[in-house]
């Protein structure tokens, strides 16, 4: 986060639209993310939205809700070792300072995080019908959770 913060300074006496255009078509983030940091460097202390990741799904619709609390048991079923977090107002699995997956949501769709655009390189013959950002992925809300796709998502970012 340390980095970021430092990145905010560089855009100080900009907009909070030029922030957001920069952080969004340069740096790759999600809206979400863009405005939590954006917030949080202009002193805001109520950018926290959600304080567990319970709270998060909770706040979801169905079928947005059950999609992506499957997608979280996925990944904490295979990972345990992983901590699950709320960071930039999202669900983020992590262990120490490292983050290795995440999910945010939009109206009309997920979005899955590896934090890693390599691990996406690798697998896009697996996203076949989804949709690639540069960063992420987006999948529908009622997606059928493809689990061996998660699963290779952090196992490819975790140390042999």
């Amino acid at each position: 986060m340390a980095h970021w913060f430092r990145f905010m300074e560089s855009l100080l006496g900009r907009s909070y639209d030029e922030q957001m255009q920069i952080l969004r078509e340069e740096q790759g983030f999600t809206r979400a993310q863009a405005n939590a940091l954006i917030m949080y460097s202009k002193g805001s202390t109520s950018s926290q939205r959600v304080e567990t990741p319970a709270d998060y799904i909770e706040a979801l619709l169905e079928p947005q809700r059950s999609t992506a609390q499957s997608i979280l048991d996925v990944i904490s079923s295979a990972f345990p070792h992983l901590e699950l977090v709320i960071a930039w107002n999202q669900p983020m699995f992590r262990k120490d300072k490292r983050y290795y997956f995440g999910i945010s949501t939009a109206t009309n769709h997920i979005l899955v995080a590896p934090f890693d655009a390599a691990v996406l390189d690798r697998l896009a013959p697996q996203l076949t019908g989804l949709t690639r950002n540069k960063k992420t992925v987006q999948v529908p809300n009622d997606w059928a959770v493809d689990e061996q796709l998660l699963v290779a998502m952090v196992a490819l970012q975790l140390p042999s």
